[in-house]
């Protein structure tokens, strides 16, 4: 893993961002009082300690448990990103209920007498899809992203602030508390002692700081961005970050450590701190096999598929997130394994392979590797498309998903493609509950295939960490709800968080399916286990090899990070 940056210090427009959300709002000033290097709030000198929280990686019925527990920490104010695709699914289409409600946020953060840094975008990073730049922008396939706002980066200490602005108070706006995690590398920590020392000295200094992040969340369902550093790097979906917060909400020794430097600077909060959420185990939960995604498919894609003599991308179909079906047929037969590979690194992300329903491999971004298939004239040729998630860092990337370019079979370039945008989410919701069809499957299915179980809960519900022993990737849903991906195989993350509010209690049954992409346990079970696993050894000093870059890093060398 790379050197972590200490800060990053940005121009923070506050008289435009700290927004006083109290009943006498009306009657309360901030200053930026140059002359004498500090903030005015209400006339007398002030300084912010806050810490980073997104709503949108938070459940709502969270929000104030998390907030009462960064107030305790000694912090007051927070700070927080509002990502247009959450708010903004299609154009002129908004979404503001339920999880999404930012009034009802902010008034949470007013009731636990913090203040807000809002940072409202339209780009926020954040490693979050697409940097919370709705994906519907793509439908315009020449468009060029952040041409006129390039991103700030300073990332100088203190004095280098100074240079660009020789007065005014010092402003930490992204002190990093720990860092992100990528499929197929370490889990990111950063120490107490760093953190703390770090904070205690910028607080000698004066300085305002927010600590990025201070909870981290979960980015559930497909909601992960991506970064490209040589090659495509999708975010895990645990957002824990090494967070003072865990991703579980529970105070760590970070939090403890925070604190007691923050109490040497200004008051905190008296009192206890709420306890940690009580966690459950359960299992091993056996899965039944439900069948093949293709089995599936009328249900899937209700509407049937897009016709096109060329592939279409994900977004010329307007399927923004999960998955599409490509299929064609096979204009010849084909005795020998003859290779099969899209040009020009055209797999947005993993593609996972079939021949007549039978599961061939993977091709994926950035791998050289190809598959070497056989068919009759006539076989059917079905292609699985998974968007890992779209780039959330850096300028111009129109990161389009699907195939980008047609795939070639020997020297055979495939045409009169078939498109399928799968509705999987729907599917799981509303169909699978009731009794549907069995399909033929061999006896050791592979390849995109759904597995669930229905189950009681006999004690006392609790937070949980669903635990995927020997699957290697798919989708997850509990009672749903998409928990969102897991990579067992690649690691590092092992477990997904379950909160304990999407489990239904004593005398009800609750529901888990699987869309497992490759291949299954000879026993296919999960447990639910009472502590997450973050970082699998499999992970550990592992390099990647493989990729199209010149210029692939290994994981002793030195990577340039993302950027928020």
């Amino acid at each position: 893993m790379a050197p972590k940056k200490l800060s990053c210090l940005r121009s923070l427009l506050l008289p435009l961002s700290l927004t006083l959300l109290l009943p006498q709002a009306d009657t309360r000033s901030f200053v930026v009082d140059r002359g004498h290097d500090r903030f005015l709030l209400d006339g007398a000198p002030f300084r912010y300690v806050s810490g980073s929280l997104h709503y949108f990686r938070v459940p709502r019925v969270l929000w104030a448990d998390r907030l009462l527990k960064m107030r305790w920490s000694g912090l007051n104010a927070i700070q927080f990103y509002v990502p247009w695709n959450y708010h903004e699914p299609q154009p002129g289409v908004y979404n503001f209920n339920g999880s999404r409600d930012l009034s009802a946020f902010l008034n949470e953060a007013a009731l636990a007498n913090l203040l807000v840094i809002l940072r409202p975008g339209p780009y926020i990073c954040a490693e979050w899809e697409m940097g919370g730049l709705p994906s519907w922008l793509l439908r315009k396939p020449e468009i060029h992203l952040r041409t006129s706002d390039p991103a700030d980066n300073m990332t100088k200490i203190f004095t280098l602030l100074r240079k660009y602005e020789p007065h005014g108070p010092l402003v930490n706006s992204e002190y990093y508390t720990g860092w992100l995690d990528y499929w197929g590398q370490n889990h990111s920590t950063r120490s107490v002692s760093a953190v703390t020392k770090g904070l205690e000295n910028m607080l000698k200094l004066g300085a305002s700081v927010n600590m990025y992040m201070f909870h981290g969340g979960t980015n559930f369902g497909y909601w992960n961005g991506a970064d490209k550093k040589g090659r495509f790097l999708p975010i895990t979906t645990s957002y824990d970050y090494d967070a003072p917060i865990s991703e579980a909400g529970d105070p760590t020794p970070k939090l403890f450590a925070l604190r007691d430097v923050i109490s040497k600077f200004q008051e905190v909060p008296l009192g206890p701190l709420p306890p940690p959420s009580p966690k459950m185990m359960l299992g091993p939960v056996t899965l039944h096999l439900v069948g093949h995604l293709l089995a599936f498919l009328d249900l899937l894609c209700p509407r049937g598929p897009i016709h096109s003599i060329l592939p279409m991308t994900f977004e010329a179909v307007k399927q923004d997130h999960g998955f599409m079906l490509y299929r064609t047929y096979m204009t010849h037969t084909i005795f020998e394994p003859t290779p099969f590979w899209v040009p020009n690194n055209g797999v947005h992300d993993r593609a996972y392979m079939m021949v007549d329903g039978v599961f061939q491999g993977v091709v994926e971004r950035n791998m050289r590797d190809k598959l070497f298939l056989t068919g009759k004239l006539g076989s059917k040729l079905d292609i699985l498309v998974e968007n890992m998630g779209r780039l959330s860092f850096g300028s111009n990337s129109s990161d389009f998903k699907g195939l980008l370019k047609p795939p070639i079979l020997g020297q055979t370039i495939l045409t009169q493609w078939m498109m399928f945008p799968l509705k999987i989410d729907n599917l799981v919701k509303w169909w699978f509950p009731l009794q549907l069809p069995k399909w033929p499957y061999p006896q050791a299915p592979s390849g995109p295939t759904f597995y669930s179980k229905t189950f009681p809960i006999l004690g006392s519900v609790g937070d949980t960490f669903l635990y995927l022993p020997g699957w290697t990737k798919g989708q997850v849903w509990i009672n749903g709800f998409n928990l969102g991906r897991y990579w067992t195989k690649q690691g590092p993350q092992q477990t997904l968080y379950v909160p304990r509010f999407l489990l239904f209690p004593r005398g009800a049954l609750n529901k888990i399916t699987l869309l497992e992409l490759e291949d299954v346990p000879l026993q296919p079970q999960v447990q639910f286990l009472d502590k997450p696993i973050l970082n699998s050894t499999s992970t550990l000093h592992r390099t990647h090899i493989n990729s199209l870059s010149a210029d692939t890093l290994s994981a002793s060398e030195p990577m340039e990070l993302s950027g928020h």
